[in-house]
């Protein structure tokens, strides 16, 4: 809710009535809103200020100025010395606004310095947040790169994986099958080898046969030879 002009009336005439100086800052800690806000306000609350404790300044009317030309120079004197009374009070009153206004020059300055400082340190902060989120974008840029890498790295894995586990079966189908083998031709050497052998007992037999068969006809061949021939 937006500060009104009476509220800040009311807080300068109590700072005043507190022996305190109405100044922008304090206004504003009583009242709140912006200084733009109490500025104008404040400025027309010193005027009337000003104004009430002015005297008046109106021309004297005709009759008192036949009178006092009547009345001679003592009056005239007197007259002047009045004026010099009320003219000092203006000068008073006009030296009090201009320090007022010198015051509030300076804290109006003041707080312009203040309010810039805190300017420059936002915009300093800015930056320094600008270029962290900028260094923030590049590095989530290079994360997401990397693992876009990584994923085509982790694809391309399970992918040889997959092969290499599909060889593996296969060569443990060919190493089973090579098993088989070898045990079908240890069974069909180990029969070889027996019908060898019983081949070979045969032969030793059929030879000891033809050895006793020599035997028995080898005399009887030698009786039939011619005599005389060797």
């Amino acid at each position: 809710m937006a500060v009104t002009k009476e509220q800040i009336f009311s807080a300068a005439d109590e700072l005043a009535a507190a022996g305190q100086k109405p100044t922008l800052e304090a206004i504003r800690q009583r009242t709140g809103g912006s200084y733009t806000t109490i500025s104008p306000a404040l400025n027309e609350w010193k005027a009337r200020q000003a104004t009430a404790a002015a005297p008046l300044r109106e021309p004297a009317p005709q009759a008192v100025a036949d009178r006092l030309a009547d009345l001679g120079a003592d009056v005239w004197a007197v007259a002047l010395d009045l004026a010099n009374a009320r003219l000092a009070v203006e000068r008073e009153a006009l030296e009090k606004a201009r320090a007022e206004l010198e015051a509030d020059r300076a804290e109006a300055t003041e707080l312009a310095d203040r309010l810039a400082a805190q300017v420059d340190d936002l915009q300093s902060r800015l930056a320094s947040i600008e270029t962290a989120e900028q260094a923030a974008r590049i590095e989530a840029d290079e994360l997401r790169g990397q693992l876009a890498a990584a994923q085509e790295q982790a694809h391309t894995a399970e992918a040889r994986a997959q092969e290499i586990e599909r060889r593996a079966g296969e060569l443990r189908t060919e190493l089973d099958r090579a098993h088989q083998d070898a045990e079908q031709a240890r069974e069909e050497l180990a029969g070889v080898r027996e019908e060898a052998a019983r081949l070979a007992g045969q032969l030793a037999a059929h030879q000891e046969q033809n050895a006793a068969l020599l035997a028995r006809i080898q005399p009887a061949a030698d009786q039939d030879k011619p005599k005389g021939r060797k």
